[in-house]
């Protein structure tokens, strides 16, 4: 029986992000969305991930005002990547402004809500997923399985957290492969254990990178497996660092049981835009906009987008020709605190504790920043292995009595919905909205200076 699979296409997230550093505009975007729309795809990837961020540090745009503008031009359901009690931060926030967070987007226009925790802990994802599932736009609600290589990740621990997943009242599971680690045999083996743990209708969406080269593969062998749900990017915004193309996917399950049902040539018009696109943002940027196949991914497990940052943090000292030492150092360091997946915002936190490594050998660990405690300390969550207490507290010098087990009780803490509101208040900015103060608490300082370019002094009024 024909089984089509559905795409989940990223090139208005995902592709710019991995690409050209979530550098396209909503005008980018708009001449395209009809035909988008008429596509038949299962979903649109348009929100969340770095768009928030970049929106409103680099682009001059308000991101809720970006999420209405798609919305208004789209049937197609509108997907965003949430990072749990992160949201799209790089803190954990109360959770109140979670709830409202995730109220909000459900409002504007999210139609599926995917929601990820970096250490794959989930009671980083409960408020998120409970707060979705309530509300009344009835959202789809996909929980993540971070996909990562170590000596504890194992297919079948991947199946009990998608287990948990599900009875946690998600409606769908991903697996988010940020690196491109699943090599295609391995992605096969565990579809299928997926799908005899979850049930055959439960469906399972597959999100991979083309950084080690294994991308197309991977998607056919899951395929085979009966995986129901691929995430692709059309051409000019695939392959490297981004998902595998769109097109190509469509034209290799052509003619078999899992055929999409596609029409690839309205996506070659599609694509010839966006190609144009591409081209603006790398002139306008400077950005290199390419990026090699590295199958030593495999080894230092960095997304794509970090390597150059990591690399210039080297060059910027004068140490350039330390780099291949920085990426030796990676692994050892994840395995210092205990073998987390590398993603926002782990990735950044042991990226930067092995950078400072490789500045001060021969002696590691002299310079620790406070983020890369708290992740060791538990601020973050739990460790996929428990981070040893010699480490903590002789090495790192973190006081027992800050050693943190319940991640949720520190969360407590954190700022309420209404003190960022009185704290915008008490800067002139009388009449923000609820979604103001939601940019506020995620990112303070960008979105004061942004309100004060956009909003007439003391009223948070928009000026005309």
């Amino acid at each position: 029986m024909a089984k089509p699979v559905k795409i989940m296409e990223t090139v208005l997230r995902d592709g710019h992000q991995s690409l050209l550093a979530t550098r396209m505009r909503i005008e980018d975007m708009l001449p395209q969305l009809s035909a988008l729309d008429s596509i038949g795809y299962k979903a649109l990837e348009a929100w969340g991930g770095a768009t928030f961020d970049s929106c409103l540090r680099f682009l001059d745009e308000d991101p809720w005002e970006r999420l209405k503008t798609l919305k208004k031009n789209l049937k197609t359901p509108i997907q965003m990547l949430l990072r749990g009690q992160n949201l799209l931060g790089y803190n954990h926030y109360s959770n109140d402004v979670v709830e409202k967070f995730v109220q909000k987007a459900s409002e504007h226009g999210v139609g599926v809500f995917r929601i990820f925790d970096a250490l794959n802990d989930v009671r980083n994802l409960k408020v998120a997923i409970s707060a979705a599932l309530k509300c009344p736009e009835k959202p789809e609600v996909q929980g993540c399985l971070v996909y990562t290589i170590s000596p504890v990740h194992t297919n079948e621990k991947f199946v009990e957290l998608a287990l948990e997943l599900k009875e946690m009242g998600c409606h769908s599971v991903c697996i988010k492969d940020m690196s491109g680690l699943l090599k295609p045999y391995v992605a096969e083996d565990l579809i299928r254990k997926l799908k005899e743990g979850l049930g055959e209708d439960f469906p399972i969406d597959l999100h991979t990178h083309c950084t080690s080269g294994f991308g197309h593969a991977t998607y056919l062998k899951a395929v085979e497996a009966g995986v129901d749900i691929i995430d692709c990017a059309l051409a000019p915004f695939s392959s490297d660092t981004s998902q595998p193309c769109t097109e190509t996917m469509v034209a290799m399950l052509e003619g078999t049981e899992r055929d999409t049902k596609l029409d690839r040539q309205k996506m070659a018009e599609i694509s010839k835009h966006f190609l144009t696109v591409k081209a603006r943002i790398i002139k306008e940027f400077n950005l290199k906009g390419y990026f090699d196949v590295n199958p030593s991914v495999l080894d230092f497990q960095i997304p794509g987008g970090m390597l150059s940052n990591l690399a210039n943090q080297l060059k910027e000292n004068g140490m350039e020709d330390r780099y291949q030492d920085l990426l030796d150092e990676m692994p050892r360091v994840r395995k210092d605190v205990g073998y987390p997946p590398l993603v926002t915002p782990s990735s950044q936190i042991v990226g930067t504790m092995a950078t400072f490594n490789v500045m001060t050998a021969p002696n590691r660990y002299k310079m620790v920043p406070t983020e890369f405690k708290d992740l060791a300390r538990g601020k973050f969550g739990r460790c996929p292995v428990p981070v040893e207490r010699f480490f903590l507290t002789d090495t790192l010098k973190i006081k027992e009595s800050d050693i943190i087990e319940d991640c949720s009780v520190e969360d407590a803490k954190g700022h309420s919905f209404n003190d960022f509101a009185e704290e915008l208040k008490g800067k002139g900015f009388i009449n923000a909205s609820e979604e103001d103060v939601l940019s506020y608490a995620l990112f303070p300082q960008v979105a004061e200076e942004f309100f004060k370019k956009h909003y007439s002094p003391f009223t948070a009024y928009k000026k005309d």
